[in-house]
């Protein structure tokens, strides 16, 4: 989930943030609850987004969950201090008994750089170092350590610490060859944005990661690749692929508005939904199905489910997440594994 915010048509104003934010943490006891596997949550900086500090979300859900992951979806990593951001997320893995992820990446929109003091001009050197340090913080407890962009660190002792095994790292990417690469480089696990055209055309993408992971002596078995792709699971396919539409497109049109898109059109939406699109919205059996088709497609070892694109309502998500939960998980369990 991003938290997205209904925006009023009549005036343009965000519904208010205190209200989605406590529905976000009862959709994350449900997906507990119904034996899902992770839930992420993103971070943003904008007036249609709830949620700007994904750690502290997770925090509050910590105490309402038992057995799921939780993680960000992702940590602007460019616009934030390596140091305190490991803190928080080595804190929430004790109060989960190590059930926490950190997912970093660059961030879709720019307006933390402003916010936080960073020039844009700066945005790969920044997201580079930061990455550095982070995973430097990750393997030890006293670190010396020293860039361009942030203050050296001279024996330095970052406190608490994860538990054992330290923090699991996910890089995300919105599918540049340079950060799939870097992912593998370092042997971390990925995270691919598929939220547009048609899944098989990331393919070179997929296995360019997976040879660079190998070229580079990574373990085959620490292996992990997943992707992030929009849905919506509702009991009847032509109502919830109705009522999700003027919510879904006007979403596209209030982000492509500041990126020079057209307008977002049923035709898309049709294509997204077909078995070539990125789209994952209907019945159980047949988002089950597309689900089994990627993960065979691309090996994947994830599937991340985003379904709160243009603030669908709470009591839709809940049934969403409900049925993925005891429907749809269920399905690609059993089909797999047969």
């Amino acid at each position: 989930m991003f938290a997205d915010l209904r925006i009023d048509p009549s005036t343009g104003k965000p519904a208010p943030a205190q209200k989605r934010l406590k529905e976000l943490i009862e959709e994350i006891r449900l997906a507990d609850e119904v034996g899902l596997d992770v839930f992420g949550v993103g971070e943003h900086h904008r007036p249609d987004y709830a949620v700007s500090s994904p750690e502290t979300i997770l925090a509050a859900a910590a105490s309402v969950t038992e057995n799921i992951i939780l993680g960000s979806a992702v940590t602007v990593l460019s616009s934030s201090d390596p140091v305190k951001i490991y803190q928080s997320f080595a804190t929430i893995d004790l109060l989960t008994d190590g059930r926490v992820e950190l997912m970093a990446g660059r961030g879709s929109f720019i307006e933390s750089f402003p916010l936080f003091g960073y020039d844009l001009k700066d945005y790969h050197i920044l997201f580079e170092e930061k990455l550095d340090l982070l995973l430097q913080i990750n393997k030890k407890e006293q670190i010396s350590w020293e860039g361009t962009m942030r203050a050296p660190l001279q024996n330095q002792r970052v406190l608490p610490r994860a538990m054992e095994g330290g923090l699991p790292i996910w890089l995300a990417s919105g599918g540049t060859p340079e950060s799939i690469q870097r992912a593998g480089t370092l042997g971390l696990p990925l995270m691919l944005a598929i939220i547009g055209g048609s899944p098989a055309q990331f393919l070179p993408h997929v296995n360019l990661y997976r040879q660079t992971y190998e070229k580079q002596g990574h373990s085959m078995e620490n292996y992990q690749f997943g992707i992030h792709s929009h849905g919506l699971i509702g009991e009847d396919s032509k109502k919830i692929k109705d009522d999700y539409f003027p919510l879904y497109a006007a979403q596209m049109d209030r982000i492509g508005k500041d990126r020079g898109w057209p307008a977002y059109t049923r035709t898309q939406f049709n294509h997204g939904l077909s078995p070539q699109g990125a789209l994952f919205i209907g019945e159980p059996e047949e988002v089950a199905e597309k689900i089994i088709e990627v993960i065979r497609l691309f090996g994947l070892t994830r599937f991340v489910l985003h379904m709160d694109v243009g603030a669908p309502s709470h009591s839709q998500l809940m049934k969403s997440i409900e049925l993925l939960g005891t429907k749809v998980a269920p399905l690609v369990r059993e089909r797999l594994n047969t």
